[in-house]
């Protein structure tokens, strides 16, 4: 893909680096060439020094060709036009903004802008971690009907596939991540102790769950 991110701040540091080491083709806009020489000198992509909603500097990082632009700068304002130049006038085909006033994502969202709100992200983020139990949902489709899991490896389900826990329809292994790396697993991959097992489970199947992993009878 060829992806142009506007502002190199933090996150926008961080996305450009993680989009060239997939092998992306991407372009950096900057006005500061300090926030530019973050990257480093084994950044692959291209630095641009400019206002990320110049046409010209635009046109200069490739956005007649590009498939994605990323409005990543601190200000809301400078990312909404930027963005809506890169959709409306060069018609990108994938157009992310990131926004901090969550009450202006929403706004956009309703104008067919794809918005990311990092105070409101973090917010739910943090409420999760704060309030997290062991088989509290990590996140809950619908009205809760549906909820996604993460546990560690029960001592019970150590050795034992992931066929074994696997219920059509209630209970579905998405992913496993072990030793700080995530995988999707086959059904005759075997549990490993200190496993992360990511799972989403039907809330009218719980206590079916919970006894599979042991934990009916206090385990």
């Amino acid at each position: 893909m060829k992806i142009i991110v506007m502002g190199c701040g933090r996150v926008g540091e961080q996305l450009a680096r993680l989009m060239s080491d997939e092998g992306h083709q991407v372009a950096v806009i900057d006005y500061d060439p300090n926030a530019l020489s973050r990257l480093g000198a084994d950044f692959k992509g291209l630095r641009i020094k400019g206002v990320g909603f110049d046409r010209r500097v635009l046109i200069q990082a490739g956005i007649e060709q590009a498939d994605a632009f990323a409005a990543t700068s601190p200000t809301d304002n400078v990312n909404i036009v930027a963005a809506r130049i890169a959709r409306n006038l060069f018609h990108v085909p994938r157009v992310v903004t990131r926004l901090y006033d969550p009450r202006r994502a929403e706004i956009y969202r309703r104008l067919g802008l794809l918005t990311i709100s990092s105070t409101t992200w973090g917010a739910e983020r943090i409420r999760e971690l704060l309030t997290y139990a062991e088989l509290d949902p990590v996140m809950t489709f619908g009205n809760g009907e549906v909820c996604i899991l993460s546990i560690e490896t029960p001592p019970n389900l150590a050795g034992h596939m992931v066929k074994n826990l696997n219920v059509s329809g209630e209970i579905v292994v998405t992913a496993i991540t072990r030793q700080g790396r995530a995988f999707i697993p086959l059904l005759g991959t075997e549990f490993h102790r200190e496993d992360i097992i990511h799972l989403v489970v039907l809330a009218s199947a719980m206590d079916r769950f919970k006894a599979l992993l042991g934990l009916d009878e206090g385990g």
